[in-house]
């Protein structure tokens, strides 16, 4: 996946087309979390400090597609981009196939930056118009990607917008050149061991990422409600934990692929169960192995935590995309929180390359300090997701080889 960068493109003078992902979270107009504005910041000033002019484009949210909404506009993006760079960052117009776009964009001077309204204001973002894509790729002589996490969408102005450009420069930001590097040299020549760890509430969402990754890790660690699917499979009683009914025999074929494979696919021994799904109701007992009619799991337990840190922290390569539990609420943090700070110290202390994905892995590791520790946290769920799985990205595909 050797693409040429945005470190070796000329831009001086040039108009430079950047697909950034700003969908960050918002209450109201106030920016909740800033990672995906800072993690772009690179990219930009690299256009800007060598004379480039730097012409932005984002999704924000699911706005109906049908027009202007405020509620998803990118002005409180705008605003936090130009506290973060010292300088105006200007919205030249509400529709982003509106003429203000390209009179804007010809007046802008060496250094300036533009964002673009909401992509996904245009039913045609999604669809991936050619009409739209030629009317984005007039704005650019060079298009970047740096939108790592939207590389698994094949929406207009991720693949019609390179594909439009011709033969000007189609080059990779240095955060799309950071995470494939990370996700594709990991899966590509681990150092070993070689440990995965997955969570989250769907098998269904994990169980292509588990079938690929079963020849090459050593060890997979299966937590959160997912795991409950796997339990019910091999026997167990779970309660009211969530099931997805209709993967059990599916969770059954990759235990058995598992068996007949180098890689131990680990499961909960002991829960963290509540009889409601609430953080201060209900009652709240650990089970060990078979759990209770009436409660369900909602985080792993004590003798699970112990045995998969120790995992971890002997391990040389961890990607870890999941969490073990409902981290949020305090009764059931633990398991993710210990899991997280396991991470950390295989970096630190063993030398190891962690991989964080997913938003509430990466969200898990921020709120449990081990950020900094790690050696890096991606800020895309189902792109990396889908790295997992094996897959490739014609967005990515579509940039100038190196």
């Amino acid at each position: 996946m050797a693409k040429q960068t945005i470190e070796n493109t000329m831009v001086s003078g040039k108009r430079v087309l950047i697909r950034v992902d700003f969908n960050v979270p918002l209450d109201g107009a106030t920016i909740t979390d800033d990672r995906r504005i800072v993690a772009a910041l690179p990219t930009i000033k690299s256009v800007i400090d060598r004379g480039g002019r730097a012409v932005l484009m984002s999704h924000l949210g699911r706005p109906a597609g049908k027009g202007y909404e405020e509620a998803y506009s990118m002005a409180p993006i705008a605003a936090r981009l130009g506290e973060l760079l010292g300088k105006e960052v200007l919205i030249p117009a509400k529709n982003c196939k509106d003429e203000a776009i390209g009179i804007a964009v010809d007046a802008m001077k060496d250094g300036d930056v533009i964002l673009l309204e909401n992509l996904r204001f245009h039913g045609c973002e999604k669809r991936g118009d050619s009409d739209f894509a030629d009317q984005l790729a007039a704005l650019g002589d060079v298009y970047v990607n740096d939108a790592f996490g939207t590389c698994h969408r094949e929406h207009t102005s991720m693949v019609g917008v390179p594909a439009a450009m011709g033969n000007k420069p189609k080059v990779a930001g240095f955060l799309v050149e950071k995470e494939i590097a990370y996700l594709s040299d990991a899966l590509a020549d681990p150092g070993r061991p070689f440990t995965v760890i997955l969570g989250g509430a769907k098998v269904s969402d994990k169980l292509p990422a588990i079938e690929n990754l079963l020849p090459k890790a050593d060890h997979i660690l299966v937590g959160g409600a997912m795991a409950y699917t796997f339990l019910v499979a091999l026997g167990h009683e779970v309660g009211k934990s969530i099931v997805e009914d209709s993967m059990v025999k599916d969770a059954k074929r990759i235990i058995e692929l598992a068996a007949e494979s180098k890689t131990d696919l680990h499961f909960p021994e002991d829960h963290i169960c509540s009889t409601m799904f609430a953080e201060q109701a209900g009652d709240i007992e650990v089970f060990d192995d078979q759990i209770k009619d009436g409660f369900m799991g909602l985080d792993i337990g004590p003798k699970t935590t112990a045995r998969y840190s120790q995992i971890i922290k002997k391990s040389k390569t961890v990607i870890w995309n999941g969490p073990m539990g409902v981290f949020e609420w305090m009764p059931f943090k633990m398991g993710t929180k210990q899991i997280a700070e396991a991470v950390a110290d295989a970096t630190s202390e063993n030398g190891a390359v962690t991989i964080v994905g997913g938003g509430d892995s990466a969200a898990a590791a921020e709120i449990f300090g081990v950020a900094d520790r790690i050696s890096h946290v991606s800020t895309g769920g189902g792109a990396s997701l889908e790295m997992l799985e094996g897959k490739r990205f014609r967005a990515v595909e579509l940039l100038d080889d190196a």
